[in-house]
């Protein structure tokens, strides 16, 4: 079955992590997905190895009614990400309303700012592990935790699990 006709954000800052943003943006593609990139601003900005992504839209820009879900990659972007209100508010919308949430590695961070985890199973990076149990969540240390419409995943060796995951909740 065809993603055709799915929109998906996934979510830019710099020093995001090259694989967690890249692997996902083409997995998806290749289903059929629409993708679009989100930032604070639309600007370029520039991964933990200096590869560009442009933000097509800034988050104040967009509302969760635009999408059907949101990837949330890790390296330190999700740092950055979380002090912006308006990708918090982009990020919970999608969730409450039955979207897709999907976040990798220092990802949780931005789902923990935007106040959806308390009472989640989730997994993150080990090194924001008690971030993650402090902000309510259960932790599990596996490749792929879901939770309802919430995906998460650890670190790029797990992208193979974490993708197929999206995907199959997409088709939900």
């Amino acid at each position: 079955m065809s993603l055709k006709g799915k929109r998906i954000a996934i979510l830019a800052e710099d020093i995001y992590e090259d694989l967690e943003l890249w692997y996902p943006y083409y997995r998806l593609a290749e289903e059929g997905v629409e993708i679009k990139i989100i930032g604070p601003e639309d600007k370029e900005y520039h991964s933990k190895y200096g590869y560009p992504a442009q933000a097509e839209f800034a988050a104040e820009k967009v509302k969760a009614d635009d999408f059907d879900g949101v990837v949330v990659p890790g390296g330190f972007a999700p740092d950055r990400l979380r002090r912006y209100p308006a990708v918090l508010n982009l990020v919970r919308g999608i969730f409450e309303k039955g979207g897709v949430v999907a976040s990798i590695c220092h990802g949780a961070w931005v789902l923990i700012s935007a106040g959806i985890i308390k009472g989640k199973r989730a997994t993150c990076v080990s090194a924001i592990k008690d971030d993650l149990i402090n902000a309510g969540a259960t932790y599990l240390d596996q490749e792929v935790v879901i939770d309802g419409n919430l995906v998460t995943s650890r670190t790029p060796q797990d992208l193979p699990v974490y993708l197929p995951a999206i995907i199959t909740a997409l088709k939900k």
